[in-house]
């Protein structure tokens, strides 16, 4: 057997699954001679490796300024290693690391869980994995933190990181991960995302910008890959419902940067991607079967739907270099989210966004 390697981007993990190879090969075997296997997009969306349904609990204890005094967060959802061992349930310390059990924020008394998710489609991996999920729970969360004790969202953000400070191998437990770098070279530095969030706000005008009727803001940040990003989104919204996404603004710390067209091209892509996750990328199933097959009940953002404007605001740094092709996307959806907050007034805590009515 002879196998071609052919250069192919966006596969976001699809490309390892040897699946259509092992087709090929039986195929082959039966037909006594080569065979060419195309798959067409219904077959790719309706026998995929998917990306894990999620649901997390959030509850927190505040003081008189409204900061968590006690936080407890539970996520749920099929691990990835359920495809490759069955009764896999729940989550290793890998994919609890993506966003979860390592929060950057000074809460005095913290607890992170993992309940049991039984897995009934093949798990595979999505650009940013676990971030996505994690990422979205605990930025919408601490909007709704910030709205409750009626102070700026970012203002609320930035306190709720607590002092600067570096957590670095000695105060973590045995194996904690850590996107496979060593906390030696990439320990967490609180400052860094702290960094990022004043200058995503700084370059979006936020709090100087007059806003209209159905007009909004919203902020996120998430360090994955180790690398350090936060996002702005504004958005309008109309009388009738229909959602614009006017400006992203994204600020990243990827220590150092080799090529910057590249690393502006992958947060940029990772603007438009996210508008796609964000708005319609929902997959469902009905008696065992799933139920979309083409962009026709499957679609992916077009232009006239993308951010109007995607400004990318790179920090300068000479540390080692660390990730840009995932992390610009786990603090799109909930930045996207919390504007659509500040412009209605209704507040959405399930992904897409399609199934839910903004008008009225």
């Amino acid at each position: 057997m002879t196998c071609h390697v052919t250069l192919l981007g966006g596969g976001f993990g699809r490309k390892s699954k040897p699946d259509y190879v092992a087709e090929a090969a039986v195929l082959s075997k039966k037909a006594g001679r080569p065979v060419k296997v195309v798959w067409r997009r219904e077959d790719d969306i309706k026998f995929d490796y998917y990306h894990s349904v999620a649901a997390m609990y959030m509850k927190a204890a505040v003081g008189a300024d409204g900061l968590p005094t006690a936080w407890l967060q539970r996520s749920v959802f099929p691990p990835i290693g359920s495809t490759f061992a069955a009764g896999t349930n729940y989550s290793d310390p890998g994919e609890m690391g993506l966003g979860w059990s390592d929060l950057p924020f000074a809460i005095p008394n913290h607890r992170a869980e993992n309940g049991p998710a039984t897995a009934h489609v093949r798990i595979g991996w999505f650009r940013s994995v676990a971030n996505i999920y994690h990422a979205f729970a605990i930025n919408s969360f601490v909007d709704e933190l910030a709205n409750a004790a009626e102070r700026d969202s970012c203002e609320y953000l930035l306190a709720l990181l607590g002092p600067d400070r570096t957590v670095d191998r000695k105060s973590l437990p045995e194996n904690f991960p850590n996107y496979y770098g060593s906390y030696e070279k990439y320990p967490i530095d609180t400052a860094r995302l702290r960094r990022v969030a004043q200058l995503a706000v700084e370059k979006a005008d936020w709090g100087k910008r007059s806003m209209g009727k159905g007009e909004g803001m919203g902020i996120a940040m998430h360090r994955s890959f180790l690398t350090y990003v936060a996002t702005v989104v504004r958005v309008e919204v109309n009388g009738d419902g229909k959602l614009r996404i006017r400006q992203v603004d994204t600020a990243l710390d990827a220590d150092t940067i080799v090529n910057r067209d590249a690393v502006r091209n992958q947060f940029e892509g990772a603007a438009v991607f996210g508008t796609s996750l964000a708005l319609s990328g929902e997959i469902t199933a009905t008696g065992g079967v799933i139920d979309q097959s083409n962009f026709a009940d499957y679609p992916v953002c077009r232009i006239n739907e993308a951010p109007e404007r995607i400004d990318i605001h790179i920090v300068e740094s000479d540390a080692p270099p660390a990730g840009v092709g995932e992390p610009g996307l786990p603090p799109f959806a909930p930045a996207l989210y919390n504007a659509v907050f500040a412009a209605t007034g209704k507040r959405v805590r399930e992904l897409p966004l399609s199934k839910t009515k903004l008008a009225g």
